[in-house]
């Protein structure tokens, strides 16, 4: 297979990008992320992949409830903090107002096109990335938007780089 016909499919698909935020006893964690997809109509399911590189991985493994934050083609500073700042190093929420829900899940106030989710299941299958199955609990919408894509954070420098990741979480 040909790394670069793969990559020039999946630049094509340009998917959008979403910030996704958990807590473990009271450790506050987000990222940005590019892998992700509704998974299931009935029930309603959700999958998103981590980096096993981020700080939000490793809350993630300890975290039974997540926020996915829908970002509009206006939020790329939102993108920007998730996507190139290490959660190791820095508090991503501090400037930004931030409410929680019932479980302590943050929830960016700027970002009102979100689901709530509580994980069902996690696929750890050697890559670089995991998957969470969730459960849809709510969702809340703004209306229609325009989302925010790869293409336009394309630019960003990420906080880790994927050979970065966890061995020993």
């Amino acid at each position: 297979m040909s790394n670069d016909a793969f990559d020039r499919l999946m630049a094509s698909t340009d998917p959008p990008l979403i910030v996704v935020t958990t807590v473990a006893e009271d450790e506050r964690a987000g990222c940005l992320v590019g892998f992700h997809a509704q998974s299931s109509i009935d029930p309603q399911h959700y999958c998103v992949w981590l980096s096993k590189a981020n700080h939000t991985y490793r809350v993630a493994l300890r975290a039974k409830h997540f926020a996915v934050h829908f970002l509009t083609a206006a939020d790329l500073p939102i993108a920007q903090r998730f996507g190139t700042l290490s959660g190791e190093d820095t508090d991503k929420f501090a400037g930004l107002d931030v409410d929680v829900d019932e479980h302590g899940v943050p929830l960016l106030t700027a970002c009102p096109n979100r689901i709530s989710l509580e994980r069902i299941a996690m696929l750890d299958d050697g890559s670089d990335h995991v998957c969470l199955t969730t459960r849809v609990s709510s969702a809340e919408t703004d209306g229609a938007f325009e989302p925010l894509r790869v293409s336009n954070a394309a630019h960003l420098t990420p906080g880790h780089e994927s050979d970065e990741r966890a061995i020993q979480p």
